[in-house]
């Protein structure tokens, strides 16, 4: 059973489960913490990094959220404060909770920080890492995509959008896929769980903007018989 904890720290908030972890350091959301004890085992590229490390028995995803699109020219990763509930980090740690629990595949959230300063925020989540896992991205510019695969992509977004999860940034590079063929879908940031409604349209139009805009900047070509067989994977549960 989910036991929610917050932790108040003197320069932070993080929240936790402690029914899980007995304890979260304020640490541990410090990049150089995990390079200064030699942990980090990946660095993602992306906008600012995303950390892959080593803690334990467990290795763990470190992100820290950072601002996009023309916010991104006013502050790098600063957020308005609305209260502590309604900050991206706890927001996104709830609902990761309660799509593992429902048994989606999503990344399992260790915790979330909170870092006010005034009027304004600083965010950090950690999750367990998905290991054996490539990003869709890097299979559709490689060619290595197959038929099979993108049909498994189209059902796992049939199988989330079905649970009414919209993801507010549904891209290749958020869908990973295993050894096993097995397809994650990660970073929940301003994701939600909602009714029924065009959202669904909305999200799989995003996503093939998504792989136009791959193929045009890697200078792949777009797999108009991939998207075909996503389509029917998606098409398949109707």
């Amino acid at each position: 059973m989910l036991n929610p904890h917050v932790k108040t720290m003197q320069t932070s908030s993080i929240l936790f489960d402690r029914n899980v972890y007995a304890n979260i350091s304020e640490d541990w959301f410090l990049e150089s913490y995990w390079h200064d004890h030699q942990l980090v085992i990946n660095e993602i590229s992306g906008r600012g990094s995303v950390f892959v490390v080593r803690q334990e028995e467990e290795t763990w995803v470190l992100r820290h959220y950072r601002r996009g699109g023309f916010m991104m020219q006013l502050t790098e990763d600063s957020y308005v404060w609305t209260g502590l509930e309604r900050t991206r980090s706890f927001r996104e740690w709830h609902l990761l909770h309660e799509l593992y629990n429902r048994g989606l595949p999503v990344p399992c959230p260790v915790a979330a920080q909170v870092i006010r300063n005034g009027i304004f925020y600083q965010a950090n989540i950690i999750t367990r890492c998905i290991e054996h896992t490539r990003s869709w991205a890097s299979m559709v510019i490689s060619g290595q995509a197959k038929k099979s695969q993108w049909k498994g992509v189209g059902m796992t977004l049939r199988r989330f959008h079905d649970e009414g999860v919209n993801h507010a940034d549904l891209n290749a590079h958020n869908i990973l896929i295993d050894t096993f063929n097995r397809v994650f879908l990660v970073d929940f940031d301003r994701s939600s769980v909602v009714s029924d409604g065009s959202w669904k349209k909305t999200n799989i139009k995003r996503l093939l903007r998504s792989l136009r805009k791959l193929s045009l900047e890697s200078g792949a070509r777009f797999d108009e018989k991939g998207w075909k067989e996503l389509l029917r994977g998606y098409n398949s549960g109707l």
